[in-house]
């Protein structure tokens, strides 16, 4: 078995490098699987079937497959706008591309291979519509792929679900390996909290959200917030792409939590009374309000745009609910910086800045959580920072006994399994950028 992985350090490997992409990657690739639709998981699938020329089985659930195309869409349309026509793919390499890929249903097992030698289970990974987490077994060897998963079930989606697999090797993301969380329902309080004074205050609200995911979470909690308390100030949500969002939402209505199942015929959660769409002209009136606007890191858009018009006044906020990834505009706010420059221009940042994290991750508590229920023979670290996997790992040495791997960019490590006591191995190459992190 050689699935392919990414990480970031640790013993027991080989240096590789990709010198070139003149490889044929469907000999060398059995099978792709997308476990959710994030860019960061998605974003180069086109450019690698249509460009490079992959052409094996790529699977996914029925919702990623419908939601990529958005997302590919709208990445496409903002590469060409921040590069001046240049773009990675097109419109007819996505709908190409698109066409490619098989759709799996929880719990389903699809075999793959000459003689169908590999099996695929998909699980229900929370996280975001659709996402799952993917176990595969080949030639007596398993292994279990996490993608990014969640243990906690939240207001529209339900916790990570997953059978006791014992697997050989569990391939777990990482995004929050040190970080434990406070309980949902104080963060919910201080969210609403910071909101209601900010609004009486006079002030605007500014939440970067990228439009699926956390965006639906936020709405549903003040959509219930000004129910309760009758609160008249308006909130708006930047449109195109989450109103489809909303749609899908809908037509994947299993997906979500229980309660929103169990009360879909009677109330429809996503059709959202107090939340309308933003026009642009707003950004410049006095009017307290929430604005909902994408993306979520402030790395361009209208996120950026408004918190360039809004930074200056110490009456407006800023509530951030997500990682964001050093570089960005956001991560910069959120490091406490007091002035920033933004196309040319020295920026005063007086309004209040919030990080509340409303991250559909799992903390270091999840992630050791569903670690100890799979009982996996060896672990290895994903998608999260080197340091911060550094530590979770030697935590799961010393708890659950077992190997744990944090391996760099551009490397092969050797993960010992044993069958009927006869040593085996599993190669699990490292080939992409995973400090790159979650974009949601």
């Amino acid at each position: 078995m050689q699935p392919t992985a990414a990480g970031a350090s640790n013993e027991n490997q080989q240096a590789y490098h990709d010198d070139n992409l003149d490889i044929d990657f469907t000999n060398v690739i059995d099978l792709v699987v997308v476990s959710h639709f994030h860019l960061d998981h998605c974003g180069a699938l086109p450019y690698f079937t249509e460009a490079i020329g992959y052409s094996g089985p790529i699977v996914a659930t029925t919702p990623t497959k419908a939601i990529i195309p958005l997302m590919l869409e709208d990445f496409r349309k903002v590469s060409v706008a921040q590069k001046g026509g240049v773009d990675a793919f097109s419109q007819e390499m996505i709908k190409r591309c698109i066409d490619k890929i098989s759709t799996i249903q929880l719990h389903q097992t699809m075999a793959f291979g000459p003689n169908g030698e590999i099996k695929v289970t998909a699980y229900y990974a929370g996280h975001v519509l659709g996402a799952a987490m993917f176990s595969i077994e080949c030639n007596g060897e398993t292994l279990v792929y996490t993608g990014d998963f969640n243990m906690t079930a939240d207001r529209h989606l339900g916790s990570a679900w997953i059978q006791k697999l014992k697997p050989d090797l569990v391939i777990t993301e990482t995004t929050y390996a040190t970080t434990i969380r406070d309980s949902k329902r104080s963060r919910e309080r201080e969210f609403l909290k910071q909101v209601h004074e900010t609004l009486d205050g006079g002030g605007k609200i500014l939440i970067p959200v990228f439009a699926l995911g956390r965006a639906q979470e936020l709405c549903i909690l003040l959509e219930t917030y000004w129910n309760r308390t009758n609160l008249k100030y308006p909130i708006f949500f930047s449109g195109g792409l989450t109103e489809k969002a909303n749609f899908y939402y809908k037509l994947f209505i299993n997906w979500t939590n229980e309660k929103i199942k169990k009360t879909f015929i009677r109330k429809n959660m996503f059709d959202f009374s107090h939340v309308q769409k933003f026009e642009t002209q707003s950004i410049k009136t006095d009017t307290p309000m929430v604005f909902f606007a994408t993306p979520g890191m402030l790395h361009g858009g209208l996120s950026l745009q408004t918190f360039k018009e809004w930074a200056p006044d110490p009456r407006n906020a800023i509530i951030i609910p997500g990682y964001c990834m050093p570089g960005t505009f956001g991560n910069r706010v959120l490091s406490g910086e007091k002035n920033i420059q933004i196309d040319g221009k020295d920026i005063p940042v007086n309004l209040q800045v919030y990080n509340m994290s409303f991250s559909a991750h799992a903390d270091s508590k999840g992630i050791m959580e569903l670690l100890t229920h799979l009982e996996p023979k060896n672990v290895l670290l994903v998608h999260g920072e080197k340091q911060k996997m550094k530590v979770l790992a030697e935590n799961v040495r010393q708890k659950l006994k077992v190997p744990c791997f944090y391996p760099p960019n551009h490397s092969v490590s050797i993960v010992d399994t044993l069958e009927d006591g006869n040593a085996k191995s599993i190669d699990i190459r490292v080939s992409l950028n995973v400090l790159k992190q979650e974009l949601e």
